[in-house]
C-alpha cells in the first residue's frame, strides 16, 4: 500500500483501508503541496485497487484533523495569473473528486478542528463521524477568499444556502453538536475513541448495505431553478448584503456565489468556486489579510521564544485602582491570574471594582456569562490600601497617573514591598522607562507593558525594553501578556514606543489640514472611507484631548525636528477652553442626547470658530490629498520605527498598528499599505508634500531600498 511522508495508506481487516494523515516533522496536518500531492497519490492506488476494497476510513494520528491550506504558500501562489491561480485549486478538486467517486464507502473521522480544506476535505467523504470536542468551519473569508477545493459547493447543498452562507460569512468553526443537527455529522464520538466509532460506523454501513451511492447523489444535485429558488435567494442577498464593506470583496462575492452555483451543475459550481478563488485572491485586501495571518504566526513563534525564560506568575497586583487599574485586574482576574489591586483612595478602589464588575454586567445581559462567573472573577480580584500580600505576588504592573515623578516614587516605594525575583513594569503610554528605572535598584527587574483602553477589548500589549531590562523580565511580561490573552508585541525604549510614536505624525496631518481649512467632518468621513474605524476628530474626542495634548508635548519634545506643528495646535485651543472630548461632551464634536433621549453627535460650533480664526486663504484640496496627508507621516514613521530597531520586525510594525490603532486590516498595516501602493508610487507621493515639513520626508533607508528594488514583504 502506499506510504508517503503526509498520507499512508493502511490495511484493516475484513477488506478495509485506512488513509492516515499525518504530516511528518510537523505538529499539525495541513493541505500543503506534499500533502495534497501525496492525496491524489493515495487516492489512485485506492481507484488502481477498488476491486479489493470494501471501504475506506479516512482518519488523522495527530490530535486534530486537518487545521487547513499552508498558508505560508499563498504569498507566492497570489503573485500567478488568474488561469494558473484557477488550475492550482482544479488540482485538489480533481482529487476530492476522484475520492468521492470511490466505488465504495467512505467514513471521515474527525478529531480536534477540521478547518477550510480540512473540512472540505471531510465533505467529500460520504459520511462524517465527529469526536465530541471537534470544530469545524470555512474561515476562508477571514484570509480575503473563498473556499477553493469545494466547500461552499458541498456545504451550500448539504445543509441549504441560507445556513451555508451564514458559516462561509462568518468563518466560525462550529461544534459537533451543531454539525450533527444540520446533517454534516453523521454521528458523535467520545474524542478519545472517534477513529474506532468511525470504523464501526464504517462497519456497520457495509454490513447494512446502506446506500451510500444516494449520499453523493443528493450532494451532487442541483437546487431546481424556479421562482421559489430565486426568491429564496433574494431574501438571503437582501438580509446578508446591506452589512457587507466595500472594502472587502470576499464576503461580496461569496454571497453572490453561494446563491447562484446551486442551481449549476456539480461540476459547473465547482468552477464557479474555483474562478471565484482566483479573482479573490489577486485582490489587494486577500493579499493584506493573508499577510496578517502570517504576521499573527511571526508574534505567536516570537512570544514562545522569549517565553522559555519567563518565571511563572501564579499572582500579580496593580498599583491605581482607576478605569485602566480596574481593566487590568479584571483582565488578570478573567484568565485565571488572581490580583491585587492597590490604591491610596477607597473611593478609586470602588471604582476599579465597578470598572470589572461593569464589564462582566454587560457580559451576563449579552448572555456570555452569569452571576456565579462574575462572583468567581471578582473573588480573584484583592483590592487593599497596603501592601499586603506583595512579597507573594510574581509581577506588579504601576498604572497611576501618567506623570513621571508619581510614577518613580511609587515604584521605587514598591520595590521595597517585592521579593528579588518579582517584576516590576510600567503601564505608561509615553514616559521613558530608561529614566523611571532610574529610581530603582533592580532596574534588570522592571519594563514597560502599556495596555491600551479598553483594557478587555484592545488585544495588544506593548512590552517595552529599557536599556538596563534583561531578557527574564521580558520572558516573563511576554508569558503574563499571553496569559491574560492579550497579544505582547516587544519595543525598545523611546518616546511615544512604537503605536503612539506612529500615530501622533498622523494626528499632526491633521492639525495641519484643519488650518488649511479641511472641514473636521469631511477629514473624518473620507478617513473612515479609507478604511479607519473613525476619524481623527472623533478619535481624539474618545481617547481625551487632555490625554491627546499630553503625548503630542511628548512626541514633540522627543522629535523636535519633525513633530514640532506649523501654526496653532487646535486641540490644545481646544483644551484650553474645558474641552476634554467625550469626557465632557464637548471638543470636536458636541455629544449629549436630544428631547426623545436619543444620542447625537455634531460638530462642535465653538471648535469650528476656533478653526475658522486660523484658516488663512484656504486650499483646493482634493479627498486623495487628504488621505495622502494624513498617512504619509503615519507611514513613514513606521519606516523610522523599523529602521531605528524599536521593532525588530515589518511583521510586528504592522501588527502593532493593525492590533494598538485599529489600522484597516484589509490594508494589511502601514508597511504592507506601502506594499501595496508600490514603493516607487508612494514615493512620488510624499515628494508631493515635501513642502510640509519633516514628517514629509523620505528617510535614506527608502531611498536604499527603493533603489535595490526591495520590499517591505
Amino acid at each position: 500500500m502506499y506510504q508517503g511522508s503526509a498520507v499512508r495508506l493502511q490495511p484493516l481487516d475484513g477488506g478495509l483501508v485506512e488513509l492516515v494523515l499525518d504530516l511528518q516533522g510537523e505538529s499539525v496536518n495541513k493541505l500543503n503541496q506534499l500533502t495534497q500531492d501525496e492525496m491524489q497519490q493515495a487516492v489512485t492506488w485506492l481507484s488502481s485497487h477498488a476491486s479489493e476494497v470494501k471501504g475506506l476510513l479516512i482518519s488523522s494520528a495527530k490530535f486534530l484533523f486537518i487545521a487547513g491550506a499552508d498558508i505560508t504558500e499563498f504569498s507566492s501562489l497570489f503573485n500567478h495569473s488568474h488561469a494558473e491561480i484557477e488550475k492550482w485549486a482544479w488540482k485538489y478538486h480533481n482529487t476530492l473528486c476522484e475520492l468521492e467517486a470511490l466505488p465504495f464507502p467512505t467514513v471521515a473521522a474527525v478529531n480536534g478542528v477540521a478547518l477550510g480544506g480540512g473540512l472540505e476535505t471531510a465533505l467529500s467523504a460520504d459520511y462524517r463521524v465527529l469526536a465530541e470536542d471537534a470544530k469545524i468551519g470555512l474561515p476562508e473569508v477571514t484570509l480575503g477568499i473563498c473556499p477553493g477545493w469545494g466547500g461552499s459547493v458541498r456545504l451550500t447543498r448539504l445543509v441549504g444556502a441560507e445556513t451555508a452562507v451564514d458559516w462561509l460569512l462568518s468563518g466560525k468553526p462550529k461544534p459537533a453538536d451543531v454539525a450533527k443537527s444540520l446533517g454534516l455529522a453523521d454521528a458523535v464520538a467520545p474524542s478519545e475513541s472517534v477513529r474506532e466509532e468511525a470504523l464501526l460506523f464504517l462497519q456497520r454501513v457495509i454490513a447494512d448495505g446502506d446506500d451510500y451511492q444516494a449520499k453523493r447523489d443528493f450532494k451532487h444535485a442541483a437546487q431546481a431553478d424556479n421562482e421559489q429558488w430565486q426568491q429564496t435567494c433574494e431574501s438571503i442577498r437582501e438580509q446578508y448584503g446591506k452589512k457587507l464593506s466595500p472594502h472587502y470583496p470576499a464576503p461580496i462575492a461569496i454571497l453572490s456565489l453561494a446563491t447562484s452555483h446551486p442551481v449549476l451543475s456539480f461540476r459547473d459550481a465547482l468552477a464557479a468556486e474555483a474562478q471565484c478563488f482566483a479573482t479573490l485572491a489577486l485582490t489587494d485586501a486577500a493579499k493584506s489579510l493573508t499577510g496578517l495571518f502570517m504576521n499573527d504566526q511571526v508574534l505567536k513563534r516570537k512570544s514562545k521564544a522569549a517565553m522559555k525564560l519567563a518565571h511563572r506568575v501564579d499572582k500579580s497586583a496593580v498599583l491605581g485602582a482607576g478605569i485602566m487599574g480596574g481593566g487590568i485586574a479584571y483582565q488578570s482576574a478573567s484568565t485565571g491570574t488572581p490580583i491585587i489591586m492597590k490604591d491610596i483612595r477607597e473611593e478609586a478602589l470602588e471604582l476599579g471594582l465597578n470598572t470589572a464588575g461593569g464589564i462582566m454586567d454587560k457580559a451576563i445581559q449579552r448572555g456570555r456569562m452569569d452571576e456565579a462567573g462574575k462572583d468567581k472573577v471578582l473573588s480573584n480580584i484583592t483590592p487593599s490600601l497596603a501592601y499586603d500580600g506583595f512579597e507573594g505576588v510574581g509581577y506588579v504592573v504601576e498604572a497611576v497617573v501618567e506623570n513621571p515623578k508619581v510614577k518613580a516614587a511609587v515604584l521605587s516605594e514598591t520595590e521595597n514591598h517585592i521579593s528579588d525575583t518579582t517584576v516590576l513594569a510600567s503601564n505608561t503610554s509615553t514616559i521613558s522607562i530608561t529614566e523611571l528605572a532610574n529610581s530603582l535598584k533592580k532596574p534588570e527587574r522592571f519594563c514597560g507593558m502599556h495596555f491600551f483602553n479598553p483594557v478587555h477589548q484592545m488585544p495588544l500589549v506593548e512590552v517595552i525594553r529599557g536599556e538596563k531590562t534583561n531578557e527574564e523580565t521580558i520572558a516573563t511580561t511576554v508569558a503574563y501578556a499571553n496569559a491574560m490573552r492579550k497579544t505582547p508585541i516587544i519595543v525598545n525604549d523611546c518616546p511615544g514606543f512604537l503605536v503612539n510614536r506612529v500615530l501622533f505624525p498622523y494626528f499632526n496631518g491633521f492639525n495641519r489640514l484643519l488650518l488649511d481649512g479641511v472641514g473636521i467632518e469631511r477629514i473624518d468621513q473620507v478617513m473612515e472611507g479609507f478604511g479607519w474605524p473613525m476619524g481623527p476628530a472623533y478619535l481624539a474626542d474618545v481617547i481625551g484631548l487632555d490625554t491627546m495634548v499630553h503625548a503630542d508635548q511628548v512626541l514633540q519634545a522627543g522629535y523636535p525636528q519633525r513633530m514640532k506643528h506649523d501654526g496653532d495646535v487646535i486641540i490644545e485651543v481646544l483644551l484650553a477652553q474645558g474641552a476634554l472630548g467625550q469626557k465632557n461632551g464637548t471638543g470636536f464634536y458636541e455629544y449629549g442626547k436630544d428631547e426623545s433621549g436619543k444620542r447625537f453627535k455634531k460638530v462642535s460650533l465653538a471648535a469650528q470658530a476656533i478653526i475658522n480664526e486660523r484658516v488663512g486663504s484656504g486650499m483646493d484640496i482634493t479627498d486623495e490629498d487628504i488621505i495622502a496627508r494624513m498617512m504619509i507621516p503615519m507611514c513613514l514613521e513606521s519606516v523610522r520605527c523599523l529602521d531605528e530597531g524599536i521593532v525588530e520586525s515589518p511583521a510586528e510594525t504592522d501588527m502593532g498598528l493593525i492590533l494598538g490603532l485599529g489600522f484597516p486590516r484589509f490594508r494589511g498595516g502601514p508597511l504592507r499599505y506601502i506594499d501595496t501602493l508600490g514603493l516607487d508610487v508612494f514615493a512620488k507621493q510624499v515628494r508631493r508634500f515635501e513642502g510640509l515639513g519633516g514628517l514629509y520626508q523620505l528617510p535614506e533607508s527608502y531611498l536604499q531600498r527603493l533603489d535595490a528594488g526591495q520590499r517591505f514583504f
